[in-house]
């Protein structure tokens, strides 16, 4: 055997001996004694369960209590015209792939060459001018003030014509 291994050896059985059994459980004794003596604890039963008549949501196709209300009334309805209508050889722009809700005003520039309106929308800033298009009803910017950015849509009828609605994106404070 060599000089480590019997080194290891004692090393071993020394600590060992340090884990023998030790008669000081006396409290632990005392407390398992006086529970014995109590008896078997009392559990109360588990609380009832009572269940809840599931709900269904059925107002995702209905519309949005943010957006304005469509008069049903057909003779309140706003007639179309046929004059009016969106230009389908027209080369879309970028930001007609979004919805006009989205964007807000957050500023403008004015150079020499006019006056741009910075909308926010659409993953960035852009800059946008008068007769820029934005928004899915072909959105058309007619005015840009200093406070908000004026745009004309065009919509259908629901009877074959089309509708000039005008849209208004005001100046977000403090963005």
């Amino acid at each position: 055997m060599s000089l480590a291994r019997c080194f290891s050896a004692m090393a071993l059985l020394s600590v060992l001996s340090g884990c023998g059994a030790s008669d000081d459980y006396d409290d632990l004794d005392a407390y398992m004694s006086e529970m014995r003596l109590r008896g078997p604890g009392r559990v109360e039963p588990a609380p009832v369960f009572r269940s809840y008549p599931a709900f269904t949501y059925d107002a995702a196709n209905l519309r949005s209590p943010f957006s304005p209300q469509i008069s049903t009334d057909p003779a309140a309805r706003r007639k179309g015209s046929h004059d009016v209508k969106p230009d389908p050889d027209r080369v879309r722009q970028y930001l007609e792939g979004f919805n006009i809700e989205q964007f807000e005003m957050v500023g403008t520039l004015s150079n020499a060459t006019g006056s741009y309106a910075l909308l926010r929308g659409a993953g960035g800033v852009h800059r946008l001018k008068v007769g820029d298009f934005l928004g899915r009803n072909d959105g058309r910017i007619v005015a840009i003030s200093g406070l908000q950015v004026d745009v004309v849509e065009i919509i259908p009828d629901g009877q074959g014509a089309w509708l000039e609605r005008p849209r208004t994106i005001p100046l977000k404070e403090h963005s």
